[in-house]
């Protein structure tokens, strides 16, 4: 949690917010098919339903500094580099509007890729 002042008290948003937030902007983005929810026992990753987008994006704040880690599959033939250059430009700027905090750092792990029909 971090709290924000404000001139009559504070502000806490939950990480879980945050990354529920983050997490249904990432799957806007062209080239996505979903968050992942990585098994660390195997190395499988699952695709999550929309209502549980939050497992594959781990949130990390600091000094009201955000820092994210999101595991995603993408649509099978997309450039890879351009998807996560428009996640990373999509959600950082839309976490920092939604929070007035600024993110420092977003890590994507490419954990599938997905034939969408």
């Amino acid at each position: 949690r971090r709290a924000l002042p404000i001139y009559l008290g504070q502000v806490i948003i939950d990480e879980e917010v945050i990354a529920t937030y983050a997490g249904i902007n990432a799957i806007e983005c062209f080239g996505i098919v979903g968050m992942a929810s990585v098994n660390m026992k195997d190395g499988f990753a699952q695709l999550l339903k929309r209502d549980n987008v939050s497992k594959g994006v781990h949130i990390k704040i600091n000094d009201n500094k955000i820092y994210i880690d999101f595991h995603i599959i993408v649509v099978y033939g997309v450039s890879i580099a351009t998807v996560t250059e428009n996640l990373i430009q999509n959600v950082k700027y839309r976490v920092e509007k939604f929070t007035g905090m600024s993110v420092e750092k977003i890590n994507i792990y490419v954990e599938g890729v997905r034939i969408v029909d």
